[in-house]
């Protein structure tokens, strides 16, 4: 082999190299990048989730425009996220951001009209239940309207505390005037294997409201609970809507989850401790809990 063959066979060797490289390099990188873009749905799905669950983290926290902001940058990624918008549109009224509102609402309604149906009728609910006062006196009903009372923390023994105790003398009077209806008493949350709803029934009993009138419902550890487990109890029993009863600073938000959870409430009683401080419609702030537990019972979740 000639000298100048000898440098050919070598370049074309140094070139062959070269070229292998230069393939395996674009190869690497044509990988690389379907990678890249196979996974980015799931990086996407990911990060919306996070956004999610800091926006329902920050209502939960009271931080209102925080968890809006979130939602929007969740909505920029995914704009037909619908648990998004009715949350946004919901919590937008809550702090009053109508331009926010407006726009979580327009396009909610482009997406799942029913849906935004839904979220205006739990606006309505709140609205209407803040402006009610509380109303300590009983309402006289008949067969379809059962009668609700809603339960409060027992002692660590399973005692009653004197809360619970103005519910159940509150109660007592209820059913006096709406003899035929069906009662039940909501409440989970047991202390010394008791229930806050088998210790209101005894209560019941032992202060003569006939033991086959009471039902009970003893699964609920929030009002969100109450509402969704008697609302199904209510439609078992074959009643239409309720008469609800509990305390004078609960009164509002108890009747707008059941209202919300689809019972119709015709009658509220309340009792007499509070009253007095709970008489005037209450402030946007004094309604968080109120929006918090409407986004629950509309069935939003608190997590993904």
């Amino acid at each position: 082999m000639s000298g100048a063959d000898e440098v050919d066979s070598r370049t074309s060797l140094h070139i062959t190299r070269i070229a292998r490289i230069a393939v395996t390099a674009i190869v690497s990188a044509l990988l690389t990048i379907g990678l890249s873009v196979a996974n980015a749905p799931l990086a996407a799905a990911a990060n919306t989730t996070q956004l999610y669950n800091d926006a329902q983290n920050a209502f939960a926290h009271g931080d209102a425009a925080g968890g809006i902001g979130k939602l929007g940058e969740l909505l920029g990624a995914a704009p037909n996220d619908t648990d998004a918008l009715a949350l946004r549109a919901i919590w937008a009224d809550y702090a009053g951001d109508r331009g926010a509102k407006i726009d979580a609402s327009a396009k909610l309604g482009a997406d799942d009209p029913s849906r935004q149906a839904g979220v205006d009728n739990v606006l309505r609910v709140i609205s209407t239940a803040a402006l009610t006062p509380p109303n300590p006196f009983p309402s006289f009903q008949g067969p379809q309207t059962a009668v609700v009372v809603l339960g409060f923390g027992l002692l660590p023994n399973g005692a009653l505390r004197p809360e619970l105790v103005s519910r159940l003398q509150a109660v007592a009077i209820q059913s006096i005037t709406a003899p035929a209806s069906p009662i039940i008493v909501t409440g989970g949350n047991p202390q010394n294997g008791i229930t806050e709803a088998a210790a209101m029934k005894d209560w019941l009993v032992r202060h003569l409201v006939p033991e086959g009138r009471i039902h009970v419902e003893d699964r609920a550890g929030s009002t969100v609970e109450n509402a969704l487990f008697s609302t199904q109890m209510i439609r078992d029993l074959g009643a239409v809507n309720a008469a609800v009863v509990t305390s004078a600073n609960h009164i509002r938000r108890a009747t707008a989850d059941f209202t919300i959870a689809g019972t119709p409430v015709v009658g509220a009683m309340s009792t007499l401790d509070q009253i007095v401080s709970q008489i005037l419609p209450l402030s946007k702030a004094n309604q968080r809990g109120m929006y918090l537990d409407a986004t629950r019972v509309f069935g939003l979740p608190a997590t993904r």
